[in-house]
């Protein structure tokens, strides 16, 4: 007798191999492409031949090889300063430019390389009772995050609604004696726009205050777009000023995930971020990211990655994304009631609609009935909701297909109409306030929106097929009583197969 997965992770007796494997892959057969350049989001897909296989190989080779103690695995130590050091040259560091004793870490994302650069620079100042950070409203979720778990304040400028870019005299204006961090984007992951970092970076020198660059997102791809001709700003160690980069390898070099890089400009600036402790019996720990035991095999797959593609392979892959990008753009431009929210300078394509008759949300169901998988992002202060695209390799066989498919979904979202929200909803949203949640107030919500634990759902995943009415409900909703729904709604979603 054995359980299936859906009884419980461990049945009574062990089952073959290849059961399993066919639970699994059973179990992946309702998840989004990975491959095939049909999703635009959180998976980056270069459409080359044989090199998942090659990432696998290297990933099996150093699965149980443990970062913990970097000399009792030096092939570790070595693969993690070859990364380091890769990041670093392409990012203006190293010998020979004006940043030569560039450091860095591996971590296992780019939420974890904002977390450590927040955490040094919040360390570096130990005289400040309450450090602040200083962030535009673009800056990745992560940064509210950071503060969050380490006590730190956050400080939000607001950017243009037509440039999508913070006022650099509203950066300097929100820098106070408390301010132990200034941040850029480089680019800005909703909109894909390059902050002005050069000029953030002096406004942060001229205060005495770290300044961040958070290149997670487009810190492997800007380089290479350069090289091809394309006009990126400066936002490198090429930048006085600028301390600290992050760039993760999982996005723009292809890589398996989790592995992101966080670069300082030199050894002192770094210190700060390492974490040591003597004072119990065991081993004196000493930890220079977040993880203490941390898996070789995302590390060595990374290292693979970048060995096989070479520079010659990433500036093909970056002319590939470059395509791409201008083909989706033209497509939506081609596509009436649609607007480009910026004209695309990195790899993002993103457009919103001033068409009351055209819902975004809609769309974007449409568009996934199609198989086309975007991600919608709602309405933020004069921010209005738009579709993100993601556009990678993969997408460039893809483009011609996207227009059409575009046009007919909306003309099936105008012909559908805007969601309407039952009215006792929309008070809801409009009246509740965080704390008035209840989890059977919860509970009906979800069931009144199709998720699961409201309505039982069988099949393991509860996420209904159509999603324009929760996204026009956490649209309609404030900020803080969207979280609060969206963590009771994933907390709905996951519940133990017991």
């Amino acid at each position: 007798m054995t359980d299936t997965a859906g009884g419980g992770a461990l049945p009574a007796r062990g089952m073959p191999a290849t059961d399993v494997l066919g639970e699994i892959r059973a179990l992946r057969a309702a998840d989004r492409p990975t491959h095939g350049g049909r999703l635009f989001a959180y998976v980056y897909d270069p459409g080359v031949a044989g090199l998942d296989a090659l990432a696998q190989a290297a990933y099996a080779e150093s699965a149980h090889v443990n970062g913990l103690d970097p000399t009792a695995f030096p092939s570790l130590l070595a693969m993690e300063n070859a990364l380091v050091g890769a990041a670093a040259r392409l990012l203006g560091g190293g010998p020979g430019t004006g940043a030569p004793d560039v450091v860095g870490s591996v971590t296992s994302g780019g939420t974890e390389s904002l977390l450590l650069a927040v955490k040094a620079a919040r360390d570096a100042r130990p005289d400040l009772a309450e450090p602040r950070i200083v962030v535009p409203a673009t800056a990745h979720a992560a940064f509210a995050k950071a503060a969050h778990y380490l006590r730190v304040a956050l400080d939000t400028v607001p950017v243009d609604p037509v440039t999508l870019r913070p006022d650099v005299a509203a950066v300097a204006a929100a820098v106070r004696p408390e301010t132990v961090l200034v941040v850029a984007s480089a680019p800005s992951y909703a909109h894909g726009v390059v902050d002005p970092v050069p000029e953030i970076a002096a406004v942060a020198q001229a205060a005495g205050v770290r300044c961040h660059v958070d290149a997670c997102f487009g810190g492997w791809a800007l380089p290479w777009l350069r090289r091809l001709g394309a006009p990126v700003p400066p936002f490198d160690f090429a930048v006085p000023g600028v301390t600290s980069i992050s760039v993760d390898l999982h996005k723009y070099a292809y890589a398996p995930k989790g592995v992101s890089v966080l670069l300082h400009r030199d050894p002192a600036l770094r210190a700060p971020q390492f974490f040591a402790y003597a004072g119990w019996p065991g081993y004196t720990m000493v930890n220079p990211v977040i993880a203490s035991t941390r898996s070789g095999g995302p590390i060595a797959a990374a290292y693979a990655t970048l060995r096989h593609l070479g520079e010659d392979g990433y500036l093909r892959l970056a002319a590939a994304t470059r395509d791409a990008v201008a083909g989706l753009a033209d497509a939506v431009r081609a596509t009436g009631g649609l607007r480009l929210m910026a004209e695309p300078e990195t790899t993002v394509v993103c457009f919103t609609s001033d068409d009351p008759q055209l819902d975004l949300f809609v769309l974007v169901d449409e568009l996934t009935e199609r198989g086309w998988h975007t991600q919608p992002q709602l309405t933020y202060a004069d921010l209005p909701a738009s579709v993100h695209l993601t556009v990678t390799a993969a997408v460039a066989p893809r483009v011609a297909e996207f227009g059409p498919a575009l046009a007919e979904a909306v003309a099936a979202a105008r012909a559908a109409g805007p969601v309407v929200l039952p009215p006792e909803l929309l008070a809801l949203a409009g009246s509740l306030t965080p704390e008035a949640l209840t989890p059977d107030l919860v509970a009906g919500l979800a069931g009144g929106l199709g998720l699961a634990g409201g309505l039982g759902l069988a099949g393991g995943t509860g996420v209904p097929d159509r999603m324009a009415m929760v996204n026009t409900l956490l649209d309609a909703a404030p900020a803080r009583l969207r979280e609060r729904l969206l963590a009771e709604f994933v907390g709905l979603l996951q519940r133990p197969a017991w």
